[in-house]
């Protein structure tokens, strides 16, 4: 009886032996199968990407849209691409960011064609509403390449409408029909930021002309206008209010001999006072 079951026993210790030699096997052949599959895949991969049909062979091949500042070419000029260069392998979110920081472009939507070949580059441009300068030398620096200044970086920028400060080196990628801003604002970004939006909105709607905002002190933000000096106290939700009473009191160089103020006081705008040159007295403006 003992020799009958140790005699099974190896009978069946062998069989296992041979079933696992059989399994492992098969898991090497399926490993190597595997590799050898996804390096076929692979390599089938980066051969297909250099076939002549997936290839960007010139800049022609990619389309600009949305541009009215910047011309075609100089978008296509910023792309960091060399040709020929297979679509597959273009990357737009670099696109998006190369163009964002060489150019004034808030916005960017990069799209990869595969039949034909080709790139579209959908942009939203900044355009510059008005110069910025520390203070109010730097104005005379514009005619000049932009110099720097160890507190703030570029003495003198462009912003858009929202705030964004243009370096002034980017004007020159602009068609040439665009010119620079005229209107003006000195001071520290930092001060305006905040509200710049809204000033810069209420200041272009303004009957009155205004050129210049000095933002140097935020106690008393002052306008220059064909009127004179404008000045406003600190910013504050009265600001377009305070625009409406200027355009109330237009007839004043009627009333007044312009070269005599020094400036209009419209801290409050119901009751706006003019400071004449030479004299420490207001005198109060009737608005009609």
């Amino acid at each position: 009886m003992t020799g009958s079951i140790s005699s099974t026993s190896q009978t069946e210790l062998a069989h296992r032996r041979r079933k696992l030699r059989r399994q492992r096997r098969l898991r090497l052949f399926q490993a190597v199968w595997r590799i050898l599959a996804v390096g076929g895949l692979a390599g089938g991969l980066v051969w297909l990407t250099t076939l002549p049909i997936w290839l960007i062979r010139n800049s022609e091949q990619i389309k600009v849209e949305g541009n009215r500042l910047l011309p075609t070419q100089t978008v296509r000029s910023l792309l960091s691409i060399s040709y020929p260069q297979s679509i597959l392998w273009l990357e737009p979110q670099k696109i998006t960011s190369e163009l964002t920081a060489k150019a004034p472009i808030a916005d960017v939507v990069v799209n990869r064609q595969l039949f034909p070949p080709s790139l579209t580059v959908r942009i939203k441009e900044r355009y510059p509403v008005a110069i910025a300068v520390s203070k109010p030398a730097d104005i005379q620096l514009l005619g000049q390449r932009p110099a720097k200044d160890q507190a703030s970086g570029v003495r003198i920028g462009l912003l858009d409408e929202n705030g964004t400060r243009i370096p002034l080196e980017n004007y020159a990628l602009l068609e040439r029909s665009v010119k620079l801003p005229t209107l003006k604002v000195i001071g520290n970004q930092e001060h305006y930021r905040p509200y710049w939006s809204k000033l810069y909105q209420d200041t272009s709607r303004s009957p009155v002309k205004i050129s210049e905002i000095d933002c140097q002190n935020p106690a008393n933000l002052v306008l220059k206008t064909d009127l004179g000096m404008i000045h406003l106290g600190p910013y504050s939700s009265r600001f377009s209010e305070q625009l409406k009473t200027l355009d109330r009191i237009r007839k004043l160089p009627r009333q007044v001999n312009p070269s005599q103020i020094a400036y209009i006081d419209l801290r409050n705008p119901d009751s706006p006072h003019i400071q004449m040159t030479g004299s420490k007295d207001f005198v109060k403006s009737h608005v009609p």
